[in-house]
């Protein structure tokens, strides 16, 4: 009887240990993105990799920051989650100010020289109405490295 006991103790243990791993991520691991599973494949919450962690000024809202940036299309399908790119280059901008809340919400925290990718929800995209090359409803992945804070 002591060992059926023992026995259970330990599975309802080792579960809620899994459990609470799962929950907090699993470790240093990055978690893939969330996704709306029921055929959409589209990403319902804003996820943020640190690929490269700077050693400068962090980003705070209200500062002024200058970004290099790749944009591509999210596609499940597509290597590393990239589909069709549609923008790049050098941006300076104000956190807070006038861009997509992806990057006012993606991008503080981040010092100078690093490097984030961020894959962001069309609601803190361009939504249903889209932008120019980007359809409505769809979600982005953006390649980000901070070159400056003001």
């Amino acid at each position: 009887m002591t060992t059926s006991l023992n026995r259970i103790a330990s599975l309802i243990l080792t579960a809620s240990i899994a459990v609470g791993i799962s929950a907090c991520g699993g470790g240093s691991t990055p978690s893939a993105p969330v996704v709306d599973t029921s055929g959409s494949a589209s990403v319902v919450a804003l996820k943020t990799i640190d690929t490269t962690v700077g050693s400068g000024v962090a980003v705070n809202t209200n500062n002024k920051v200058t970004v290099i940036y790749t944009g591509w299309l999210y596609d499940v399908k597509a290597t590393n989650l990239r589909g069709a790119k549609f923008d790049g280059g050098t941006f300076t901008f104000t956190i807070g100010g006038n861009v997509i809340a992806g990057w006012n919400q993606g991008i503080p925290g981040m010092q100078v020289g690093g490097k984030r990718t961020l894959i962001i929800p069309s609601s803190l995209g361009y939504g249903p109405q889209g932008n120019g090359p980007i359809p409505g409803n769809t979600a982005l992945v953006f390649d980000v490295e901070l070159v400056s804070v003001q």
